[in-house]
Formats: C-alpha cells, sequence, structure tokens
C-alpha cells in the first residue's frame, strides 16, 4: 500500500525520467528511419549527424545568432500584443456599447492567418524585423483579445456591486477587482499565444528578413543541408517548449499570489 500511494501521490524517485524517455523513443525512431528509410543521409539525416552539426553551428556562433534574433522578434511582438490587447479586452468586457461596436471588426480580421499578411507588411515595413514583429503581433493581439474579454464579461455581476456600493472609482475597479479574477483565464491565453508567436515568427523569417531560425532553415535548404535545417527545427521545439515551460511557473505563481491575497 505504501508503495501504491507513493506513486499515487507522484513521489516516485523515477517520475522525473518519464519526459525524457519519451524524447529517447523519438530519438530512437529518428535513428532508425534514417537508417533503414533507405534515403540518404544527405536527405535524412540521422540523429548523429544533427548532433555534430548543431555542435558546428554552436562553435561558430551562427545558431546562437539566430536564436537570439527569432527570440528577441517574439518578445517584441508579443510584448506589443499583451500591451494593447489585454488592455482594450477589459475595455470590451467593462463596455457593452463598445463591445457591440468592435467585436464584429474583430471577428471579421481575427480569422484571417497572419501569414496572408506578409505581402502587405513588406510593401508597408519593408525588409528587415518590422514585418516579422508586425505578424507576430497580429498573431497574438486578436487571440489576447477575446481570450480577455470572456474573461471579463465572466465575472460575477454581484462582485461589480460590491465594487459599486464601496464606491470604487474606475481605476480601483480595474486594478483590485477585474485583473486578479481575469489572472488565471490570461496567464492561459499568454501561455497560447507566445507559442503561436513563435510558429509565426520562423514562417515570416522565410520570407521577410535575413536572420533567424526561420532564415537558417530555408538557407540551409538551398544550400541542400538538411542537418542544418534539422538543427533549426530542433532549436525551434527546445525553444516552444522552454517558453511554455516559463509560462506555466508564471501562471502558477499567478496562482499562489492570488490565493494568498483572497485569505
Amino acid at each position: 500500500m505504501g508503495v501504491l500511494q507513493g506513486n499515487k501521490k507522484g513521489n516516485s524517485p523515477y517520475t522525473w525520467l518519464i519526459p525524457f524517455a519519451g524524447f529517447a523513443l523519438l530519438v530512437l525512431a529518428w535513428a532508425l528511419l534514417s537508417r533503414f528509410s533507405g534515403w540518404s543521409r544527405q536527405v535524412f539525416p540521422g540523429p548523429l549527424t544533427v548532433l555534430i552539426s548543431m555542435a558546428e553551428l554552436v562553435a561558430d556562433g551562427t545558431l546562437i545568432r539566430h536564436t537570439v534574433a527569432s527570440l528577441y522578434r517574439v518578445t517584441i511582438g508579443f510584448y506589443l500584443a499583451a500591451g494593447l490587447g489585454i488592455p482594450l479586452g477589459i475595455a470590451l468586457g467593462m463596455t457593452k456599447g463598445l463591445r457591440a461596436l468592435v467585436n464584429p471588426l474583430i471577428q471579421f480580421l481575427r480569422p484571417i492567418s497572419p501569414l496572408a499578411w506578409i505581402p502587405l507588411a513588406m510593401l508597408w515595413f519593408g525588409i528587415g524585423d518590422p514585418p516579422a514583429i508586425f505578424l507576430i503581433f497580429l498573431s497574438s493581439f486578436f487571440p489576447l483579445v477575446v481570450s480577455t474579454t470572456i474573461a471579463v464579461d465572466g465575472i460575477n455581476p454581484t462582485y461589480f456591486h460590491v465594487a459599486a456600493n464601496f464606491n470604487f472609482s474606475l481605476f480601483e475597479t480595474v486594478t483590485r477587482l477585474i485583473i486578479p479574477a481575469i489572472v488565471p483565464e490570461v496567464i492561459t491565453a499568454l501561455r497560447m499565444t507566445v507559442t503561436i508567436s513563435w510558429l509565426v515568427v520562423v514562417a515570416a523569417e522565410m520570407i521577410a528578413v535575413q536572420s533567424g531560425l526561420g532564415f537558417l532553415i530555408l538557407d540551409a535548404r538551398n544550400a541542400l543541408r538538411m542537418d542544418y535545417v534539422m538543427d533549426g527545427m530542433v532549436v525551434i521545439g527546445l525553444v516552444g517548449l522552454a517558453l511554455d515551460r516559463l509560462m506555466r511557473k508564471l501562471g502558477r505563481l499567478e496562482e499562489v499570489s492570488w490565493h494568498k491575497m483572497s485569505h
């Protein structure tokens, strides 16, 4: 019973190995496919070949430079989207008249893929960081607006009546009532949108810029270096995993702080 209870509580000393086991199985399947698929190593390089080429790219600074460029664009675009989208979502959630006016426009623009904006972004902003940042902004802005609006609209109306009885100002209502109430939903939305941003920046860098992981993959494909292509793909996956874990930890910190405040 003691062993079963320990496993049920997740206290097994081997629990931390489970995610690594999944990656090990993936690498094993990759190695077997590269060896027995019939494709040449130039077309489908194995894990060892990709690891060696990744060490080369890290040693000469190429991989680090392109990764930093991609992270820079995602950071700027994502923060712009959060800084504008969340306040707009709060305003739309609080004001039904404004929501009736703006929501149809948002629902019209939201389904348009950010990649469809690439030709216009290149005409408006030229080549470089601005078009990529603009596309990342679009990919994050609309989901954050919609998620925040829904979160605010779902707050129990009784809370607003209590705030009115205490003569809360608009600023106090937003900072002491609305923001604490919507933190969990907003954190979830941020977690989803940062992943979308990371997807979009790679696609944008294949067209609009001369640096970044997307450009690295495109340039490696043109040079027929499939090992470099896979290096870029591996780094994209690792950074995406790191961003997701970062947002999960942020969400847990916010939940703990909100739990302490509520008690």
